[in-house]
């Protein structure tokens, strides 16, 4: 079977120099209490037959309520995470208004075996964070890609 894949783009800017990062928390009781490895790039999954630079437009603009603004996509490239899904990433110089994310909902049964389905959005919340901040609040298999941009822009 192949692997899933997913595929999301990382917006980024410099405030005064830094250069910061666009990351969202991952939304539903599973990741409510928690904030290092609790957020992440907004992405998404790929059906057969897509083109992965389409998915992570629509991704970006499920997610973060908002299309992504115009400009070059950067490839960041592709890794395998934990669960053996592909990503594909890439980097998007531009701005937007974190506080106005309003990402698209997903319904799960909680508490477990309890019979009642709730909806939770995908992204509860998004920040701007400076790249070593967000390193520690994404989740694990996603830092990576920190590292990449970082040296993408360093050329």
């Amino acid at each position: 079977m192949p692997a899933r894949k997913s595929a999301g783009i990382l917006l980024y800017r410099y405030t005064d120099g830094v250069l910061e990062v666009l990351i969202g928390h991952m939304g539903g009781p599973f990741w409510a209490r928690r904030d290092a490895g609790a957020w992440s790039i907004p992405k998404g999954e790929s059906m057969p037959g897509e083109e992965l630079v389409d998915v992570a437009r629509r991704e970006f603009a499920e997610e973060m309520g908002s299309p992504a603004p115009a400009g070059e996509l950067l490839p960041l490239g592709e890794l395998r995470t934990s669960s053996s899904k592909l990503v594909t990433i890439w980097a998007l110089q531009g701005d937007l208004d974190a506080a106005a994310t309003r990402s698209n909902t997903f319904s799960v049964e909680w508490p477990p075996r309890s019979g009642r389905v709730q909806e939770y959005p995908e992204i509860d919340r998004s920040a701007w964070l400076p790249v070593e901040q967000a390193r520690e609040k994404l989740v694990k298999g996603q830092a990576p890609f920190l590292d990449r941009l970082l040296a993408a822009l360093a050329r």
